[in-house]
């Protein structure tokens, strides 16, 4: 798990002012680009200023010229005038839609392109760093928060400005004391709604900025899920995911907090000029005011302005902080866009053999270094190129299978060079300078953190992975650009998720091993443990349905498979993963005593001290030897294995 940076962005508390001058030049060149859709627009919106005006108008004039006068006809004519205004504005939405489109597409086509290229330049520019998953959020998510946003927005302050001019244009037409009643109550509202604009800018972005954190939280300890087990650190995974979450809670309370004042602001501008209209009411007659003009003007308050008013305050305080903060965080190119990961001072190479490190990894998940190199005489424990003179070197020509039995011992059955494996150009290494030599009949089990390279250490020796760099040599043949005829005869590869397919059982069995007889699949169904599955099918010739097996039972036949295919080399990728201990010790002591070389990527304790070396790969070194030896020199082993014991590790 990565570590946030001590000093927090302060962008994360900026008030909005400084988010607004960043934006306003994007903006400006955004919107001069297309002047054509907004004077469309504001054409369309000129047709909601006559509607607003004629709706009043038409209320007024029904009641002063119409029924009042006793002219019920001339009445009906200005309601009918109100109708045929409230029905014009459906079309005149239609055309707003239309034009709206003209703005919104471009914008996210626009946001679209920003991000993948600031994350694709970022990658290039930056040099090694994993992947930045922010920009998953900010092409999804954020994008589609920012063109909705901006919609809405549009949609709100268009309608308010044209609507709101219809109505006060009809007010003031109708008598300007109405003006003086209604314009107070509305600028307080107003106002104290624009004084929460900043605050609530602010809060929003602090909110955003605690999702962000806990959903990159949550999705880092997902994938961590076997190492926080395995190492013990769940509980400080967890009071950090508290944390994280307490950080959410808090800046949602305080986003609450500003949203309720908003409220209020709503309500002052959307009730008080009513409840004003109504108490100036005997003060408005004196003054000449016309009851149709009284009711008019309430009609423009109720109608239009008001509901304009609401909706605009509402967008602005919601979609607009959010199309604030949002647009910042994907347009401003100075804003570190991933928790700032603590990078480790290069260690120099130290006075003697065995002692080779590189950079210590910085990635989420950390990437394998060199691995150190033994003294001269220290044996087979140390991971190395050449443990003895008697190991070709890389100009050397391997034996063949058929050679002399002394040609033979010089091989050894797995040697990487100096491998390294990037998978990318400017990527951190997965595996950087790593030197390996496993011996004939040996057995080895690697350790490590999920994502440490374990999987693909065992597809580069298998040869269906090519290294950036370097060596790998299987029974002393370089194995990579090697046909797959060649590699099957040389190692089985067994992975996590067995492959079982329908047929026979024999079938499966035989499927690496067409020529062995039955005879030998007895003995590997013995050595295995398969009898209870075999009879539960009725016999080897029982024909086998992949979907009913369970998946330890899977893995106990492609392991069956393995142990009948007569490759010198079987490669365990966490094979055994869902067997129970005991079977999983019957499986690997069975395969270890088959002839040839076993290497196994293990999960459980017992996998390891089974083995005749144990690699740890720990982001940083790669430590080999004995259970004994690397539980005395790895920090990492002993923690996973006082994990697995259940208690500390003591060293022996």
């Amino acid at each position: 798990m990565t570590r946030r940076a001590a000093s927090a962005d302060p962008r994360e508390t900026d008030d909005g002012s400084g988010a607004v001058r960043r934006l306003a030049p994007h903006a400006r060149r955004f919107l001069a680009r297309r002047s054509g859709v907004l004077v469309r627009l504001a054409l369309w919106s000129l047709a909601e200023t006559g509607q607003a005006f004629l709706v009043g108008q038409g209320v007024a004039r029904a009641v002063d010229q119409g029924f009042l006068a006793g002219d019920t006809r001339r009445g009906l004519l200005w309601l009918t005038v109100a109708l045929v205004a409230v029905l014009l504005g459906a079309p005149v939405i239609r055309g707003v839609f239309a034009e709206l489109a003209g703005l919104t597409e471009p914008l996210r086509d626009g946001l679209v392109r920003h991000a993948v290229d600031r994350s694709l330049g970022s990658a290039a520019a930056g040099g090694p760093g994993g992947t930045d998953r922010a920009a998953v959020s900010r092409l999804t998510n954020q994008v589609e928060i920012a063109r909705d946003s901006f919609a809405g927005l549009v949609l709100t302050l268009r309608s308010f400005v044209f609507t709101a001019a219809g109505a006060l244009l009809g007010l003031l037409s109708l008598h300007p004391s109405l003006l003086v009643v209604v314009l107070p109550p509305l600028s307080l509202g107003l106002g104290l709604f624009l004084v929460t604009l900043r605050p609530m800018a602010a809060a929003q972005r602090r909110a955003l900025a605690a999702d962000e954190a806990l959903g990159d939280h949550a999705a880092r300890s997902r994938a961590a899920l076997r190492d926080l087990t395995a190492c013990g650190t769940g509980p400080a995974a967890a009071r950090r995911g508290a944390e994280l979450i307490e950080d959410a809670a808090a800046a949602a309370r305080v986003l609450a907090g500003w949203a309720a004042v908003r409220t209020a602001a709503l309500g002052v501008a959307g009730h008080l000029p009513v409840l004003a209209l109504l108490l100036a009411v005997p003060w408005l007659r004196g003054r000449g005011v016309t009851a149709g003009a009284l009711l008019g003007a309430f009609t423009y308050l109720v109608q239009s302005l008001l509901p304009a008013l609401h909706t605009l305050m509402t967008a602005l305080g919601a979609a607009g902080s959010r199309l604030l903060v949002v647009l910042d965080r994907i347009i401003d190119p100075e804003r570190p866009e991933r928790p700032e990961r603590t990078r480790a001072a290069e260690p120099e190479r130290a006075g003697g053999p065995g002692s080779v490190r590189a950079p210590a990894a910085t990635r989420t998940e950390p990437a394998l270094a060199a691995a150190p190199r033994p003294a001269p005489g220290a044996g087979g424990g140390a991971v190395t190129a050449r443990a003895t003179a008697a190991i070709p070197g890389p100009g050397d020509d391997a034996p063949d299978l058929g050679g002399r039995p002394a040609d033979r011992a010089r091989t050894a059955a797995v040697e990487l060079r100096s491998v390294t494996l990037s998978y990318g150009v400017r990527a951190e290494p997965v595996l950087d300078s790593l030197d390996l030599c496993v011996a004939p009949g040996e057995h080895l089990a690697v350790v490590g953190p999920s994502g440490i390279g374990k999987s693909t250490l065992t597809r580069l020796v298998a040869g269906t992975l090519a290294p950036s760099g370097g060596e790998v040599r299987v029974d002393g043949r370089e194995v990579t650009g090697r046909p797959p005829a060649e590699l099957a005869a040389l190692r089985v590869l067994v992975p996590q998720e067995a492959y079982v397919f329908s047929g026979t059982l024999s079938d499966n069995l035989t499927y690496l091993g067409p020529g062995a007889s039955r005879a030998d699949l007895d003995a590997a169904v013995d050595a295995l443990g398969l009898w209870p599955l075999v009879e539960r099918l009725g016999g080897l010739d029982a024909p086998v349905r992949p979907a009913e097996l369970s998946h330890g039972e899977r893995q106990l036949v492609a392991l069956t498979r393995a142990w009948v295919s007569p490759a010198p080399l079987l490669l365990l990728d966490e094979a055994t993963c869902h067997l129970d201990p005991a079977a999983e010790a019957r499986a690997e002591e069975a395969l270890a005593r088959r002839p040839g070389t076993l290497l196994v990527v293990a999960h459980r304790l017992s996998s390891a001290v089974r083995a005749d070396r144990v690699l740890v790969l720990d982001g940083t070194d790669a430590v080999c030897g004995t259970h004994d030896e690397v539980l005395d020199r790895s920090p990492l082993y002993r923690d996973l294995t006082g994990h697995w014991q259940g208690g500390p590790a003591r060293r022996r």
